[in-house]
């Protein structure tokens, strides 16, 4: 005989679970045994493992204390340096007006130090050549292949000598090469710490366009001002540029240069940390040192990149004053603290389900087990990939995510309960009721994430780890649910232990009792056991039925109950009447 459909389905569901938990493995082991970059341990963040504090002093070109505009947006950039190095749950704080403490989970490396203490210098360099960011073509088997590394026998010194920074001649064969062979998304790029009197290759922030601009012809030093706002002919948003005197002579010079020229020649670049801010058309020649950039703002992106022109363009330099190895504000015993509460949360968890659902509460403790492998391996593979490190909040994300679990598998089994009392078979009860709790299930994981994703957006950067923790588990308990708990169901609901509806199975119709239809009514379930047994097992769970009804309903129930035994008393009445026989 053909095995039936839902039997399939739930082979299925369980052979691409195990294949999924395999590719993770393997993602995994690939970090471990060929890049030599992941771990088969969580990496741990600062409250949890410690780490390297490092105090920078900001100084500006006068000797004049730095306004708190202006340590508030260098926070912004050094925390966009250390976001960019890989490291995740990073804390970067001022201190006492003047000082600007990082704290890095383990021990920070030379490439991240340095990021962390280079002063945010912004450029002005001319566009020689700009283009999409692939570094592949298109080979004549049709597939992509990428560009080679160039060839060091290229020529790398212009023929003719440039006679500006914005002249062509400063693209060389070997220039143009590695322009072809550069990717955006590489982590070996450094442009910052190119030289200033040389062509640069480098991308825009957003990596979408790949630039070769010439020298640098201005810095942020000669930046006065920079503001946004609306321009009033036509309404758009803008913002303008304020050049010192100096700055003005040369941005005429460079205006007068450009203007007309053919694109991406009359572009003119504005960089900061060797990435590309904007790079706008030079629209007209500008004398008075206040040119305004114009493009597709919002009120947002205008300030934004007014901030990045101002402050870049102070610009603050960092002295070092300390860096030290710190310890674990909170350490290995709260993390084993948090550790004893997960194991506890779990172990009432697996109690109760075994008490209230007998044999069922196994299932219960396989999917716990089976999602706790797979969001374990999931947290190794993010800190390879994203920097993601656990803090003590994503411990609590882990804990609290037991409860959120425990509850789709109430709702699931109480609605195979549901069915058995209304005396569908137990196969047929699994699939009805795994239809009618699927929808409950989606809708309250749905309002999980939600909080979860905005918790994270807006909550202070302590707590996001709690609310990265909670949203992933909830997607993996999601897949769980689909991919084992309810497969698993559809098996054990054509084994003879579950699908005699054994007393131990916890799917036993007998044992469920009366079910309780609302407005007072219940109904006895289809029962097969002993009158007297199955008799006794539907009063208590009609006495439980009872005790769950509002008090409208109670009060119902007792007129309804009042208004039968007057009826009965009349009935019981009617053969005779009142008074005194007479007497012939």
């Amino acid at each position: 005989m053909a095995t039936s459909t839902p039997v399939r389905h739930a082979w299925r569901a369980l052979i691409g679970l195990v294949a999924i938990t395999a590719v993770l493995f393997g993602i995994n082991a690939l970090g471990v045994y060929v890049f030599k970059a992941s771990s088969w341990t969580p990496e741990l963040a600062l409250d949890l493992q410690g780490g390297t504090q490092i105090i920078l002093e900001a100084q500006t070109a006068d000797g004049a204390d730095p306004s708190q505009e202006q340590m508030n947006q260098a926070v912004t950039i050094i925390r966009q340096r250390v976001d960019a190095s890989g490291v995740g749950e990073a804390d970067v704080t001022t201190e006492g007006g003047k000082n600007i403490v990082v704290q890095i989970p383990g021990e920070a490396d030379d490439e991240t130090r340095q990021r962390i203490e280079a002063s945010a210098q912004l450029q002005l360099r001319p566009v020689l050549f700009a283009g999409a960011p692939a570094n592949t073509f298109v080979g004549e088997d049709g597939a992509e292949t990428p560009y080679p590394t160039p060839d060091p026998s290229l020529q790398a010194t212009p023929t003719a000598s440039p006679t500006n920074a914005s002249d062509p001649a400063w693209i060389t064969p070997a220039l143009q090469a590695e322009f072809q062979a550069y990717d955006c998304a590489s982590d070996a790029n450094d442009p910052a710490s190119e030289p200033t009197d040389e062509p640069l290759i480098t991308c825009d922030t957003e990596g979408s366009v790949k630039y070769i601009l010439g020298p640098v012809e201005l810095d942020g030093s000669s930046i006065s001002d920079a503001t946004f706002g609306l321009q009033q002919n036509n309404g758009v948003w803008a913002v303008n540029l304020s050049f010192d005197g100096e700055g003005t002579e040369t941005f005429g010079q460079i205006s007068q240069r450009l203007y007309g020229a053919q694109s991406p020649l009359d572009q003119f670049a504005f960089v900061l940390d060797g990435y590309v801010l904007s790079a706008p058309a030079m629209q007209g020649v500008i004398l008075d040192g206040k040119p305004s950039i114009t493009g597709n703002f919002t009120q947002e992106s205008a300030k934004v990149l007014a901030d990045q022109l101002k402050y870049g363009a102070l610009p603050l330099s960092f002295a070092v004053v300390s860096s030290d190895t710190i310890s674990a504000t909170l350490g290995s015993q709260q993390l084993a603290i948090g550790l004893i509460a997960g194991l506890i949360g779990l172990a009432l968890v697996a109690l109760y389900s075994l008490i209230v659902y007998r044999a069922l509460g196994f299932v219960i403790i396989a999917s716990l087990v089976v999602m706790g492998v797979l969001t374990y391996i999931t947290i190794c593979i993010l800190a390879w990939r994203m920097g993601f490190r656990l803090s003590l909040a994503g411990v609590a994300g882990l804990i609290v995510s037991i409860g959120f679990t425990a509850d789709s598998f109430i709702i699931y089994f109480e609605r195979i309960r549901d069915e058995l009392r209304d005396g569908k078979s137990i196969t047929g009860a699994v699939e009805d009721g795994w239809g009618r709790a699927k929808r409950t299930i989606y809708i309250s994981k749905s309002i999980n994430i939600l909080a979860a994703v905005v918790l994270y957006i807006l909550a202070d950067a302590t707590v996001k780890g709690f609310a990265f923790t909670l949203g992933l588990t909830t997607v993996i308990d999601v897949l769980i649910f689909i991919l084992f708990t309810h497969p698993v169901m559809q098996l054990l609901a054509r084994t003879k232990f579950f699908g005699s509806g054994h007393p131990l199975s916890g799917m036993d119709p007998a044992a469920l009792g009366a079910v309780y239809r609302g407005r007072a009514q219940f109904r006895a379930p289809v029962t097969t056991g002993p009158a007297t047994q199955a008799a006794r097992r539907n009063a208590r769970s009609r006495g439980e039925a009872e005790r769950r009804q509002t008090i409208a309903e109670r009060k119902q129930a007792e007129l309804a109950a009042s208004d039968g035994a007057k009826t009965t008393t009349a009935v019981k009445e009617k053969p005779g009447t009142p008074g005194k026989e007479g007497n012939d």
